[in-house]
């Protein structure tokens, strides 16, 4: 990613704290602007009439009439009454509105004239001044608050979906071009999909996406490569076969066991061959072992040996275990028998008459190794690397085989996670030596 693509890289992230730092901004300020007006007029009402209740009761002599009137509720209006020494009322306010006098000084809460009224006494020994209004003006007070706090959330909500909308809108219609363009996508795509435009925080998903492309495009050449490999090695024996199927018909009755021998040899390697590729498809399953037993590495290792021994001693193969401790791993006694019989077989297979095949398990500090070493031609020089390659074989050509042991092998080591090795003999006698490597396990030896 060069630096004109991080410079207009598009964040989803940073884009939605804009957009809602700005709505809450916007929805902030109308707040405060609406809850300023309507505070500010209910206050401006309620301490107008404050002030002309103030004047009328302080001035001696004014009357409502003679007074400019101002825009205020009848209950907003006090209730003042003053009585002297003697308890004679001197001034009633509200003389309709009967408030008894209170014998406590300060604030006090009573009912009169189907109203609760919060009263307020004092005195100075020779006057008793008593101030009273209706607990309705405080109740209408808080509403109005209320109102004034609720009214602009309420009228902002409605903005505010739009302005979600459209920011929502605006980021995830990248996210929608960005679908209907893998909607679009053949199967046999391989380009990656760009990374032009679309918001950082979906990148990773992005390039997790396009490393499952090249991995499906290094699978479906593997798999091509594969079928046009096993076409070409299913070829021969199929051929040898129409050939003797010709031959029954216009060949002698001398050569018809002859003939009969040769059919039943390719049908072998045809048969072994199809049972190389089915087993190879099933390995090539990238989920674990489905069998996680605990498997005695010696005497399964020595039943390996024991299957190859007839076979060794019709060429003439010396095999044998010329070192053994006890071992024990976790896995699938199926597939690491599979693996031992491969490595086996590809010894005594290449190994000449006269020669030998030794096969050894020990501890090598905290691994388990098992070794196969034979005497046979070796690994051809630049063939080290290709000898796990499917259908690859570095031998002789007259000598019998499908290219897939190997190849199987290391499938199988790497599902258990052991290591699979293959290379010529390091003693400085002609030879390969195959090795394998699993975890030392405590348990798994005896003194």
């Amino acid at each position: 990613m060069d630096v004109a693509e991080v410079a207009t890289m598009i964040s989803l992230r940073r884009t939605a704290l804009v957009s809602m730092t700005l709505l809450l901004a916007l929805v902030g300020l109308a707040t405060v602007l609406i809850a300023y007006r309507f505070a500010h007029v209910e206050a401006s009402e309620f301490l107008d009439g404050q002030l002309r209740q103030i004047a009328l009761n302080a001035g001696e002599g004014l009357t409502k009439s003679g007074t400019p009137s101002v825009d205020q509720d009848p209950e907003d209006e006090f209730s003042v009454t003053i009585w002297d020494a003697s308890g004679k009322k001197i001034h009633d306010s509200m003389p309709d509105v009967d408030i008894p006098r209170q014998s406590r000084l300060g604030f006090t809460e009573l009912p009169a004239a189907g109203d609760n009224w919060r009263v307020y006494t004092g005195s100075d020994g020779t006057k008793t001044v008593q101030v009273a209004q209706r607990m309705t003006v405080r109740e209408e007070l808080a509403q109005g608050a209320a109102i004034g706090s609720a009214a602009p959330v309420l009228i902002v909500i409605p903005f505010s979906w739009l302005v979600v909308g459209w920011a929502m809108n605006r980021l995830l219609g990248r996210l929608d071009a960005l679908a209907q363009g893998l909607a679009e996508r053949g199967a046999s795509a391989d380009e990656p999909v760009p990374l032009g435009g679309i918001p950082m925080e979906v990148i990773p998903l992005v390039k997790g996406m396009n490393s499952l492309i090249l991995r499906l495009r290094a699978a479906l050449e593997q798999q091509k490569q594969f079928v046009s490999d096993a076409a070409h090695e299913l070829r021969t024996p199929l051929a040898a076969i129409q050939i003797q199927v010709d031959g029954l018909a216009s060949g002698s009755p001398d050569t018809l066991e002859e003939r009969k021998a040769a059919m039943a040899q390719c049908v072998r390697r045809a048969g072994g061959l199809v049972n190389q590729l089915l087993r190879l498809a099933r390995l090539d399953d990238r989920l674990p072992p489905q069998s996680n037993e605990t498997v005695e590495i010696a005497p399964l290792l020595l039943a390996c040996v024991a299957a190859y021994v007839e076979i060794a001693e019709r060429k003439g193969v010396d095999l044998g275990v010329i070192d053994q401790q006890a071992a024990i791993f976790r896995g699938s006694a199926v597939e690491l028998r599979v693996l031992f019989e491969n490595l086996i077989d590809n010894a005594v297979r290449y190994t000449p008459r006269g020669g030998t095949v030794d096969v050894s398990l020990r501890r090598a500090g905290d691994r388990v190794v098992i070794e196969i070493i034979d005497s046979g031609p070796g690994i051809p020089r630049g063939a080290e690397e290709r000898i796990f390659d499917r259908f690859f074989r570095a031998a002789p050509a007259d000598t019998e085989g499908t290219g897939l042991g190997l190849a199987i092998a290391r499938r199988i080591g790497e599902r258990h996670g052991i290591s699979v090795e293959v290379r010529n003999r390091t003693d400085g006698r002609p030879g390969a030596q195959a090795r394998v490597e699993l975890p030392w396990i405590e348990a798994g030896f005896s003194s």
